[in-house]
């Protein structure tokens, strides 16, 4: 008759054994006592996977193996045994895999592995299986991976979280590839001013009320995060296209915008929102985020639902080279002026020249000013660009007073961008461009467009009675345009206004355009301040202009904008024919 097989008791000091039913094995090896956690000795019975010895640490870990695999009514039992013969039918000579047990408190996790044992003491090959229990490391990691994908302030997803979910939710609709799924993006309005005002608490207060409201529309098929500061994202799938994203996004917008009291302040909040839909067939989870985002920013300007719509994200990125570019052509020296010259319509002289900035760069070639100046504006590189102008305009001034001897009867218009007037210390600026050049204010004027007076019309008001400290002129650009009234250009110090182009271009032909140049006119000789008209392009809209009493005139007509040199040689021509 066989020796029983033993169990070795690796806890236990006084070498308890207990007997472990088997039909063939022999006693237990010394060195299985050293094994410091659950391991077990299995011999193939035929197809059958048999435990021959194991540690006591084995049968209190796994109680439901006492009796083998084959009576185990244990689902972990069951994973072992295909580990075994998937690992026998392989040859292979190592092998690691985890089993779950759910229990109560939530489930427990063992890291596995098997190895060959050959020729155990005569009784031939065994497998070797160790259990490590890996539970506490895989709750820390759960426990990571949680605050890795989640939300601290409102535990709702976060980007990287609202990422996963969309990838999940695009795969498990694989099914119906024709059907849409979409990614609203909401963005607090003004939320920035109201978190500088009340404070970061009041802001973490508006968050979360702002997060509640949004969870209470969610359902089911609705996946709500947090992607970061004010920006909240819901992505869902479309049953009935764009009518339900439209649906959504009004729902969202009625519950964002309820009052709310913060601080015993009761505040009327706004939010924009951005949509992306596309077919499921078709969706990347990264693309229709940063289309949705592309969205949400241009809701931000129009103040209404956007939908992203093909081209948008390629003009976005097209946007992110022009300032990555620009910002390297400003440090670089990558930019110079253009000259276009400002005629006195009575005398036909020059009395000054516009300085129009000009970029020609080697990646993108030629960039429109239409193009980088806005770029310019929201990137805050509109300081350096707009300070750099300035330097250099006056620079050129004093350039074309050395080449002539003598100070040339000449002016300069520079324009000054609103940002520029909120973020730059502008008196300084201008002080520091003049002095540096030695140029009189008298011959530099700033241009700034009527929207400047929206966004703080003291404040402008105060900078313009500052610059003309300088004896600096200021004209209105692009007058007629914009928001301007009797009352704001009353009150502020202007010298001149600056009748846009698309009214003087077809004034001949369009008598409605034509009453509103009179009108400007008019409106200037009431106020006792100079016209400029710009877009002239004829001899016939110059001499209109001039017989309306218009005082100055600017357009392709007289010259198209010039380099400094060729401006100079204009100039000169000019003047020495008139002197004659």
């Amino acid at each position: 008759m066989s020796p029983r097989p033993w169990i070795a008791d690796n806890d236990c000091s006084d070498d308890t054994v207990v007997p472990l039913p088997a039909k063939t094995a022999v006693g237990a090896p010394n060195w299985l006592a050293a094994i410091p956690y659950p391991a077990a000795l299995i011999r193939l019975a035929g197809s059958d996977p048999q435990i021959d010895h194991c540690t006591e640490n084995f049968l209190r870990t796994f109680p439901n193996l006492r009796n083998g695999f084959a009576s185990a009514d244990d689902p972990m039992a069951g994973e072992i045994r295909r580990a075994v013969t998937g690992f026998v039918i392989g040859k292979q000579a190592i092998c690691h895999f985890e089993i779950l047990r759910e229990t109560p408190i939530g489930a427990e996790t063992f890291a596995c592995t098997l190895g060959w044992i050959r020729d155990l003491g005569g009784s031939g090959d065994h497998i070797l299986l160790s259990a490590l229990d890996r539970t506490s490391d895989r709750r820390i990691e759960e426990s990571l991976r949680r605050e890795l994908v989640s939300d601290t302030l409102t535990s709702l997803p976060n980007r990287i979280g609202f990422g996963e979910a969309l990838e999940h939710m695009i795969s498990s609709a694989k099914d119906t590839p024709s059907s849409e799924i979409s990614v609203i993006m909401v963005d607090l309005v003004r939320f920035s001013r109201i978190n500088e005002s009340l404070g970061s608490l009041a802001g973490d207060e508006l968050i979360l009320s702002v997060a509640k409201r949004l969870k209470a529309l969610i359902t089911p098929d609705l996946i709500l995060a947090r992607l970061g500061g004010d920006e909240f994202a819901i992505c869902r799938l479309l049953p009935n296209g764009l009518t339900d994203a439209m649906s959504l996004a009004a729902q969202i917008k009625a519950a964002v915008v309820a009052p709310v009291r913060l601080a015993n302040f009761q505040l009327s909040i706004d939010c924009a929102v951005g949509c992306a839909i596309a077919r499921v067939d078709e969706a990347e989870a990264d693309e229709l985020i940063r289309q949705a985002q592309t969205a949400v920013r241009t809701a931000k300007r129009t103040d209404r639902l956007e939908v992203y719509r093909p081209g948008v994200l390629s003009a976005a990125r097209r946007r992110f080279l022009i300032e990555s570019r620009l910002r390297n052509a400003l440090s670089t020296g990558g930019l110079h002026l253009m000259f276009q010259p400002l005629v006195d319509l009575a005398s036909n002289e020059i009395t000054g020249f516009e300085a129009l900035a000009r970029w020609h760069d080697d990646e993108l070639g030629p960039v429109s000013p239409n193009d980088f100046i806005p770029v310019a504006e929201e990137s805050g590189l509109i300081v350096q660009l707009g300070r750099w102008a300035l330097n250099e305009s006056m620079r050129q001034l004093s350039r074309w007073d050395k080449a002539q001897g003598s100070i040339v009867p000449l002016r300069m218009n520079v324009n000054l961008s609103p940002i520029q007037m909120v973020r730059d210390d502008v008196i300084s600026a201008i002080s520091d461009a003049l002095r540096m050049n030695g140029v009189d204010g008298r011959r530099l004027t700033i241009e700034m467009t009527e929207s400047a007076l929206v966004g703080d019309p003291d404040a402008c008001r105060t900078l313009l009675n500052a610059l003309k400290g300088f004896n600096v002129s200021i004209a209105m650009d692009d007058f007629g345009t914009g928001y301007s009234n009797m009352a704001s250009l009353q009150s502020l110090p202007l010298d001149a206004l600056k009748i846009d182009r698309s009214f003087v271009s077809d004034m001949l032909v369009d008598s409605d355009k034509h009453a509103i140049i009179r009108a400007i006119l008019s409106l200037a000789q009431a106020l006792k301040l100079k016209t400029t008209a710009e877009g002239i392009e004829s001899h016939a809209v110059a001499e209109a202009l001039r017989d309306m009493g218009c005082t100055v005139g600017q357009g392709f007509y007289y010259a198209r904008p010039m380099t400094a040199d060729d401006a100079f040689a204009y100039w000169l021509s000019r003047w020495e024919f008139e002197a004659i």
